[in-house]
């Protein structure tokens, strides 16, 4: 089974830290964003994964290579400009790069929604396309897709007003589609699959399957953090191990409270509180009695003594000089400095290199 994955998007909201990586290359706990995906598809059958790039497209290449031994292929499709959520489909038909039917996945997306069960309704009902449907607690924020009990979707609706609101089920951006959707698309320009294609199927063999699980857009600082806890926590199925890595070096006087995850060549000094909900990369420095709490730091920060983080998102590299505070929703690009004794303000963006 083959899968187009969409990461073409410049990750604007999760600002600074795409400012020097795109989204999907993203660190996410101790791997590549876009490896929780390309493992999802693997349990499911998935052998070849075709990724639709834009933005940084060579940075994903370094990330994920041609695939690991073992798991899906994969090859990347670039666009030369932005082509929405259906043009980079219509590329890959014109290149001869799709099979009869494949997945087609929105790239932001951490989640384990049962993805063999969408597989076998959709051949089930011979459909031309099928969505992923998943139930969320505020429709509003979502557009709506209504359907019948047999699964035959009857209408969308984006973002409705309260009394208009009749199900909790919205677009999870997981589909199974049949090549004959690809004349759907026109060539050569942006197409949005969500708005332009899929209400002309409506009628003409769209179904949509409810699928509980776990679904997150990961598009957001503060959506990043709880995917984050989400993942040490075991509220997502992932490889990922939680703990205390067995290189890291923990002093004896420094307290660790789970959940956390502390990775290889980590040093965290004399009293030092890291955690509950923390990320410590590979070879981070946690000096004497600094506190971190509910923080994800990217490898190779340098945290100065007696610096409080609570909160925040720092990429690779940044320093972080002595008593230094750093408050909730602060997300520092790489490689910036952040003064000794400094007071970092709730909801700040530092950008990459800057001495704050």
């Amino acid at each position: 089974m083959q899968a187009l994955v969409l990461v073409g998007g410049e990750g604007t909201r999760l600002r600074p830290l795409t400012l020097t990586q795109p989204k999907p290359a993203l660190p996410l706990v101790d791997r590549p964003f876009i490896r929780y995906m390309v493992d999802w598809l693997a349990r499911h059958g998935v052998t070849d994964v075709v990724m639709a790039c834009g933005f940084r497209a060579d940075d994903l290449r370094r990330v994920l290579g041609d695939g690991e031994a073992g798991g899906p292929a994969i090859s990347y499709l670039e666009e030369a400009e932005p082509l929405g959520t259906a043009g980079p489909i219509r590329l890959a038909e014109d290149q001869g790069l799709l099979e009869t039917r494949f997945f087609v996945l929105n790239g932001d997306l951490l989640t384990d929604l049962d993805l063999s069960a969408h597989l076998a309704a959709h051949a089930e009902r011979e459909a031309i396309a099928s969505l992923a449907l998943h139930p969320v607690q505020d429709p509003s924020s979502y557009g709506l897709v209504r359907r019948d009990d047999d699964g035959v979707v009857s209408s969308f609706l984006e973002k409705p007003e309260p009394e208009q609101i009749d199900t909790d089920e919205v677009n999870a951006g997981a589909y199974v589609l049949e090549r004959s959707v690809v004349d759907l698309i026109p060539a050569g320009r942006a197409v949005s699959i969500e708005r332009e294609v899929f209400p002309r199927l409506v009628g003409q063999g769209l179904y949509g399957l409810r699928l509980d699980g776990y679904w997150m857009d990961i598009g957001t600082p503060e959506r990043y953090l709880e995917a984050s806890w989400d993942i040490l926590e075991g509220a997502v199925e992932s490889e990922v191990a939680a703990g205390v890595d067995e290189h890291a070096d923990v002093d004896s006087t420094a307290q660790v409270s789970a959940p956390v995850f502390v990775g290889s060549g980590v040093e965290i000094g004399p009293s030092a509180m890291v955690g509950p909900r923390a990320v410590i990369a590979a070879s981070c420095e946690i000096s004497a009695g600094a506190r971190i709490v509910e923080s994800v730091l990217h490898a190779g920060c340098r945290v100065g003594a007696d610096v409080t983080i609570d909160g925040a998102i720092l990429a690779a590299g940044v320093e972080v000089g002595k008593g230094a505070v750093i408050e909730p929703g602060t997300v520092v690009g790489e490689g910036a400095r952040i003064p000794a004794m400094s007071i970092v303000e709730a909801e700040s963006r530092i950008e990459p290199g800057v001495a704050a």
